[in-house]
């Protein structure tokens, strides 16, 4: 049976999330107006604020309230160490996982040329400033162990080796082909540890 409608629209609208086909996105939305309508009026409130308020960091480039964000602003983190994601969400990650106490820099994806991804697509000229600055000591690379992940990590090296900076790559626990949302805070910890040079 096909839904139209609002309910039909709210339905269509919930598939955008990951992992969520046609029938969880019934689901939810059936849970959502039946039994939690104020859960459901809170979510769609926060969800149009974070759309209208949150930005890049002018400086990291993960997601903020403000022009930097609190990780960057941060006087007792170490400028020197800076730790390569690839999203905003690998931040979260690294920072709860970790006692990661440098800053970091997100790319917003990794290359990819079948997807016509390249260096100016993840903001690699602003990293190289970063590098040319001298600011930086170690560049740790935790791009996702996918193909398309290690050769970033490679092309990143080759720009920090350029301008004297240590690249290390973070090592043990994360699986070839994993990600790192879905890789368990323990196995984390140990890969940073872990961390080789490239």
């Amino acid at each position: 049976m096909q839904i139209n409608g609002l309910l039909g629209e709210l339905i269509q609208a919930l598939c955008c999330l990951p992992g969520v086909g046609p029938k969880s996105a019934q689901r939810m939305a059936f849970h959502l107006l039946q039994r939690d309508r104020q859960g459901a009026g809170n979510l769609a409130r926060c969800l149009l604020e974070a759309v209208d308020k949150l930005q890049q960091c002018s400086v990291c480039r993960t997601l903020t309230e403000e022009k930097i964000c609190a990780i960057c602003a941060s006087p007792s983190r170490d400028q020197s160490l800076l730790c390569i994601v690839e999203n905003p969400a690998d931040v979260w990650i690294v920072d709860q996982a970790t006692f990661f106490a440098g800053v970091y820099f997100v790319l917003h994806g990794r290359l990819s040329p079948l997807d016509d991804i390249g260096p100016e697509e993840l903001g690699l000229e602003l990293l190289e400033q970063r590098f040319a600055s001298g600011d930086v000591k170690e560049a740790v690379l935790a791009t996702n162990s996918t193909v398309e992940g290690e050769a970033t990590a490679h092309f990143i090296a080759e720009l920090a080796h350029r301008h004297r900076v240590k690249a290390s790559r973070i090592a043990h626990g994360v699986p070839m082909g994993g990600e790192l949302e879905f890789i368990d805070s323990g196995t984390l910890a140990h890969a940073f540890n872990g961390r080789t040079d490239l």
